[in-house]
């Protein structure tokens, strides 16, 4: 996930600040994903209403509410079933 020119209007703005305010100042701001991006607007609209002390409250917030797009492999788990015929490891009690 890459901010770009969102991440210096976030540190630029004062604080305290209500999603709204961020909304309406810079919620056309897009954020890139790794499959697609989604704006800021979007992003915080989703979250509800907020008030953030600070640029890292904003960062932690676009983090936790950016949707599926933000993520690689959608369902995917290393740890397969095993294939059919195959044990796997014996279970051990302790």
């Amino acid at each position: 996930m890459r901010f770009d020119d969102t991440d210096d209007l976030i540190d630029a703005h004062t604080y305290p600040a209500t999603s709204a305010e961020l909304i309406a100042a810079y919620g056309d701001s897009e954020i890139e994903l790794q499959n697609g991006t989604e704006t800021l607007g979007t992003v915080l609209g989703r979250l509800g209403p907020e008030t953030y002390h600070g640029p890292q409250d904003v960062r932690d917030a676009l983090f936790t509410g950016v949707g599926h797009e933000a993520i690689g492999r959608r369902y995917y788990s290393d740890r397969d079933a095993y294939a059919l015929g195959e044990s796997g490891p014996e279970q051990v009690s302790f």
